[in-house]
Formats: C-alpha cells, structure tokens, sequence
C-alpha cells in the first residue's frame, strides 16, 4: 500500500491550502468549542465584565503549541463580544506604518489579533507599547535635526496576541497583557468530540470507534485530528462509503504515514537516530543531517510529541533516548541501541 510522506500533516501550525477549511470547522462560540474548560470560563468572565462596563476588553495573550485553538479563540471572543476582528502575523507587519494602518481603521471595541506575535519586527514591538496602554501612536515627520512627532489617538481596541514561543516575547510587551492564557494539549476524549463534530461539517458519518482511534494518534492536537478526518474521508468515499469506519480509519492513517503507536516516519527515524549512538546525547544539528529535516521542523513538530510520548529527552548535551524509547526501537522498528546495521527504514 502507498503512503503519503508530506509530514506536513503532522504540524500544528496552519498551511496556506487549508485555511478556508479551517474557518469552516471552527467553532462560533464557547457553547461550541471543546475542552480547555476553565480558560473558556476565565474568558466568558472577563468578556462579560468589559460588556458590563461597556469597555473594550483587556488585551489577552495566548500562548502554548500550534493547533490548539489560539486563532479559534480570538474568533470566538470577537463573535461574543460582537465587533470586529482585523487578524495578522508577526511575519506580515514588516513596517511600522503596516501596524499604524491597521490600528486607525479599527472601531471603538474591535480587536486586533496578532500571530506569531513573539516574530514582531522591535520597531513595530515599539509602536505597540503606547498604542496598548494608551491608545495612541507617536509618528515621526521628517527625521533628522528637525523631526517633529504628531500624535494619532487611537480607539480602544483590544490586542490579542497568539504565540508559540513565549519565551521570545520581550519583557515590556509580555506585560503590557492584562490576559495571559495557556493552551495545552487535549485529551483523546476531546478529540473524539471534535472529530464528530468536523465529521458532521464535512457531510460524512463516523463512527464511535473510528473517532477514537484517530483522536488516539493526533498527538493531543485539533488541527492534526482534522487533517487526519479530510484524508480518510477522501479513502471512504472514494471507496464508496458513507461513513468512516475503523478499518477505513486504518487504512487512512497507513497512508498517511501512522503507524499503530502514533509514530510517524520521521519519529521513526529520529527514535533510530539516537539509538545508533549507543546512548549518548546527539545535537539537533547532528539529528537534523541524519534525518534529512530542518532543526525548525525537528524542535517544533516531532519533538515535543516524542517528549511527551516519554521516549526522548532534551539534555544540556543534547537528545538521548529513554529507556521507554529504546524498547519501543527494539521491539517496535526491530533495531538494538547502538546498532550499526540499516534497518528497515533506510
């Protein structure tokens, strides 16, 4: 049987193709979304405080791994509160007059979501500071010996940043938040609810067991849980089937590369990467020329899954593999630590 190789799929963070779906599947409101429980209370409280006082709400910060819902939040936030939202990347905003744009157009109470915001040029981070705790933004008018600075008051809007990496965000901006949230990530019991939901939107049934499975693989993330439903569903109906079954669910997950304890290729590859070298911590540039897969993509995607799976570990040395990683490399892929041979994979 032929397998997809794009490890793309297994990735938290958005791709360009899959957006318009994307905003498809999302929930609307709170009523709708799944799981994270108290930030979805903490949120509705605070979001009710600022309608009582008719205030534009504090500005929040989202952090935690890609695909757990920070975008669908922001979107939620705006629909309850009934303004509008004006999104954009750390990434896009590469001149200061970009972000000045955006925060003039926007109406008393709208907000402004930022993601990626820890990506943010330091010029426009600068910008930022007087717009979130005052409400204007300081333009410089011919620089040089006779510059002048002109003042443009702003309305008050409500910035909500989403980033992956909080650890990079700077200490002023991280506090200019009134609102700091963390997402992690779901439980397979989630997962289930969220796939039955995304079965409905995309017209196609799902059973209970089928559900389950996939949400057992989708390493605790929506976003993977739902690429792994479009494709399956594209071997159901090409099939001829109405409904996903847990053997079009297998069959699905074959031919995306997933195998039966949630691994993928490329988890595979970096398990015998570090097995080969008999338990001594490897570098990620090591891991990264063995493999054949950027550092980025290594530390982003595919580690913090194995992490979690307990079968590596992160050292001041570098990676080594667990004792639980070991067996599964022994007994799973069929290769002794610190082997020399090739096994199956290369």
């Amino acid at each position: 049987m032929a397998a997809s190789r794009n490890e793309s799929i297994y990735s938290g963070f958005p791709q360009d193709d899959e957006r318009a779906l994307d905003g498809m599947l999302r929930p609307r409101s709170f009523d709708e979304f799944v799981g994270r429980p108290n930030t979805a209370e903490n949120l509705k409280t605070w979001i009710e405080g600022a309608r009582l006082r008719g205030e534009a709400l504090d500005h929040i910060l989202f952090s935690g791994p890609p695909g757990l819902g920070k975008t669908t939040l922001a979107y939620i936030i705006a629909n309850e509160l009934q303004v509008n939202i004006k999104p954009t990347s750390g990434p896009a905003l590469t001149r200061p007059r970009d972000l000045v744009g955006l925060l003039t157009n926007l109406q008393a109470g709208d907000i402004l979501f930022i993601d990626e915001i820890h990506r943010l040029d330091v010029r426009i981070e600068e910008y930022l500071y007087t717009a979130m705790e005052d409400f204007f933004v300081p333009i410089i008018i011919d620089p040089g010996p006779h510059s002048r600075s002109v003042r443009i008051d702003l309305r008050p809007f409500t910035l909500i940043g989403a980033t992956t990496r909080e650890g990079l965000l700077s200490p002023p901006l991280r506090g200019r938040f009134q609102i700091a949230e963390r997402l992690d990530f779901y439980t397979p019991e989630e997962l289930t609810c969220i796939l039955k939901n995304s079965a409905r939107a995309l017209n196609i049934g799902i059973d209970d067991k089928a559900a389950e499975l996939i949400a057992g693989r989708a390493r605790g993330t929506p976003r993977v849980a739902n690429r792994f439903l479009r494709r399956i569903r594209d071997v159901a109906q090409t099939q001829g089937g109405s409904s996903i079954t847990r053997e079009l669910a297998l069959e699905g997950l074959a031919r995306v590369g997933v195998d039966r304890l949630g691994l993928s290729e490329m988890d595979r590859r970096i398990l015998l990467a570090l097995a080969r070298n008999a338990g001594q911590p490897v570098g990620l540039k090591t891991i990264a020329a063995v493999v054949g897969e950027q550092e980025d993509t290594i530390q982003d995607v595919y580690e913090p899954f194995l992490i979690r799976e307990g079968l590596l570990e992160r050292t001041a040395r570098g990676r080594v593999l667990t004792a639980a990683g070991a067996k599964i490399v022994h007994e799973h892929l069929g290769e002794d630590q610190g082997s020399e041979g090739q096994g199956g994979l290369f």
